[in-house]
């Protein structure tokens, strides 16, 4: 295999160095590391280009100091694959300056860059774009994007083939290290994989023919791009699923494509993107194992000449770590770390391992593309706004403030911390004895507890920026008046909402569960009216706890509110623990029945209404803000707690004086205002500190 040796040398001379920091060759490129973050649609193209926030967004990755980002995940060679999702399209000349920029700028930062080119066959709408049939080996239905394709003909096989060479000499031309073809789930991988082609003729039939069309793609786009650049391929590993490839046909395929000597690397993911449970396997959200694709890349690893890279979820430097050391590949893909942390790798070298913020697999990011939205890391709120927000603080100008935060929930604990590295003097009330808000609760279900990372890196990175800690330490606003602060910053956050409906003395709500006020017993009833993972949690830990659990929704389907991958893994885990989900009923109210109580729900779509007997309610109903202390302080602010908004597309606050004898600035963020998220919180946190 054409890689590097693990050096013994670190700096110095002394000791071995972390196999992570090692070099490698991919073909003829020179890599300074074993780390990249591998291809993915953050759905912030414009206009199918790559234009500031993209490649902002990727040259902070390169100055974190990884050794390869590749760019435009799916990005589109061919008219009938229309960009749903905010990708790149690279099937005319017009993407060309863009793609210049970009890989200068990457380039500038000492990182490679390479672009991943694909035609999604049946994996994208018909309803879009040129509005054109989706085309695949045969006409069969993708249940995740749900359109039934056109069963391809030779004549498209040409034209597609076409497009590849022609988007791939673009890439080159505009300095990209290299190509990387999407043969997994889109259309390459249809042609390869039994579940999507079941033809008998020239394209399909035995795994020697369905691979030769794949190989002749190859082959045209070595041709187009030259022999010094990189060709490579993402492919699956195991599809682990009846009718898929399996583990021994995705060796025969990588082998084949080694030996043809046009591929310079192979990127392995495993799993089967044909519904929203198969992606979840192949971009793993909390609940879902993530060693899986290594262990399918160490397999093809060992059976090929080209060196192996990892995608799909690596998300620690431990787990990276021992898929170097063991062999397993020689590159690992730490595409969402590094959207939790740009700054991992040089964190590492640093022996600042400690400084990493982690992915916690809160599944934000795939999930809101995969709702038509920009990718947002859940608890990194710059990332995806490297024009506005920093990932590595700025100290302050002018006078070093007094900062005092209320409240360490996620939007204080933000708020807080961002005041402290920028070099105000910060103090932080909480009342509980423990930092974390309502994530202390968010970590209590087995889906959702690894929430509880998230608490500890704030905590931590409060306790290093110097922040005056005071925990249980409930404040009013004379308290707060006394504190001669110069900025106070509520992030007080809310109690549940409990709906307004007959009965409601007899309403628990989820936080009674899962704090541990309630216990689950008999039949409980749990009524989702937000469709966000709480419910779910609550349902769980009482199906857990022995409880027979039936779950409410007022929407047509459950947790809706969740994107697909997330949402797949909670409702396994929920219909495996043999919870009832009853969809469209909405709560009328409860009534007294013996030592339970009777759940009056009525159907949304008919008005029907029926009870259901049970031992308990819980309910989720979202939080009305915490604000007394808000409205205690307004009269003696300098801005009576108003956050101006002209400069909220900098991702700033004003405070327009309003009373100009006002002692302070004030300012309240997250629940404090109304009922949202914990990526919502830490972004006004941060705005607020850095409008300070």
């Amino acid at each position: 295999m054409t890689t590097d040796r693990l050096d013994d040398a670190a700096a110095g001379g002394q000791g071995p160095a972390d196999p992570l920091l090692t070099p490698v060759m991919i073909g003829r490129l020179r890599l300074r590391n074993r780390i990249l973050s591998t291809a993915h649609a953050p759905s912030f193209a414009e206009g199918g280009h790559p234009r500031e926030r993209y490649a902002a967004y990727h040259v902070e990755k390169a100055k974190g100091g990884l050794a390869l980002t590749m760019i435009g995940g799916s990005t589109n060679v061919s008219v009938d694959s229309p960009s749903v999702f905010g990708q790149l399209h690279a099937g005319d000349d017009t993407i060309l300056p863009w793609f210049r920029a970009l890989t200068a700028g990457v380039k500038t930062q000492g990182a490679a860059v390479m672009c991943q080119l694909t035609h999604m066959g049946r994996r994208t709408h018909w309803d879009d774009g040129a509005w054109l049939p989706t085309v695949a080996p045969s006409a069969l239905r993708e249940r995740a994007h749900r359109a039934i394709p056109k069963a391809i003909e030779a004549s498209d096989v040409a034209r597609i083939r076409a497009d590849f060479a022609r988007a791939a000499r673009r890439c080159v031309e505009a300095g990209f290290d290299g190509i990387e073809l999407l043969a997994h789930g889109h259309l390459l991988g249809q042609f390869l994989t039994p579940h999507a082609n079941r033809r008998e003729d020239a394209l399909g039939g035995p795994l020697e023919r369905r691979l030769a069309v794949v190989v002749d793609i190859v082959h045209a786009v070595r041709e187009a791009i030259g022999p010094e650049p990189a060709l490579g391929l993402r492919i699956s590993g195991d599809e682990s699923r009846a009718g898929g490839l399996t583990d021994d046909e995705c060796v025969a395929i990588a082998r084949g494509l080694a030996e043809t000597g046009a591929v310079d690397f192979l990127n392995v993911v495993a799993g089967a993107p044909y519904d929203n449970l198969g992606l979840a396997e192949w971009v793993p959200p909390m609940g879902l194992d993530e060693a899986g694709h290594l262990a399918s890349a160490g397999r093809i690893r060992a059976a090929v000449d080209v060196p192996v890279l990892a995608a799909g979820g690596v998300a620690d430097l431990a787990t990276a770590r021992y898929g170097i050391k063991e062999g397993l590949v020689d590159m690992v893909g730490m595409t969402r770390a590094h959207m939790a942390d740009p700054y991992l790798v040089t964190k590492l070298a640093a022996g600042e391992e400690a400084l990493i913020r982690p992915c916690v697999g809160l599944g934000y990011c795939v999930d809101r593309v995969n709702q038509g939205k920009a990718a947002v890391c859940g608890h990194n709120v710059a990332t995806g706004r490297e024009l506005t927000l920093p990932h590595v603080i700025p100290r302050a100008g002018g006078a070093r403030k007094r900062v005092v935060v209320v409240g360490g929930g996620p939007g204080g604990l933000e708020a807080a911390r961002v005041a402290a590295a920028r070099g105000h003097r910060v103090v932080l009330h909480e009342a509980a004895p423990r930092l974390g808000g309502q994530l202390l609760l968010a970590g209590a279900g087995t889906v959702r507890r690894q929430t509880l990372g998230v608490v500890e890196w704030l905590v931590e990175a409060v306790e290093r920026e110097g922040v005056e800690v005071r925990l249980n330490s409930y404040v009013e606003a004379p308290d707060l008046l006394a504190e001669e602060a110069d900025a106070i910053v509520l992030a007080t956050g809310g109690l549940p909402a409990i709906p307004d409906v007959p009965g409601t003395e007899r309403i628990g709500s989820v936080w009674d569960l899962l704090g541990g006020g309630a216990r689950p017993e008999g039949h409980v009833v749990v009524y989702d009216e937000i469709g966000t993972h709480a419910a779910a949690i609550a349902a769980e830990v009482a199906a857990r706890k022995g409880a027979r659990v039936t779950f409410l929704t007022p929407d047509e389907m459950p947790l809706q509110e969740l994107g697909p991958t997330t949402r797949a893994v909670a409702l396994r885990a929920l219909f495996t623990l043999g919870v009832a989900i009853v969809p469209n009923r909405s709560l009328a109210g409860l009534a007294p029945r013996g030592n339970g109580v009777g759940v009056r729900v009525q159907n949304t779509l008919t008005g029907v209404a029926e009870e259901i007997e049970a031992d308990a309610l819980v309910v989720e109903n979202g939080t009305v803000p915490l604000d007394e202390v808000y409205h205690g302080l307004v009269p003696h602010a300098s801005n009576a707690g108003v956050l101006g908004l002209e400069r909220i597309d900098e991702n700033r606050f004003d405070f327009p004086v309003a009373n100009p004898s006002g002692r302070f600035v004030l300012a309240r963020i997250g629940d404090a205002v109304a009922s949202r998220n914990m990526h919502a919180a830490m972004l006004e946190g941060m705005r607020v500190a850095m409008s300070l």
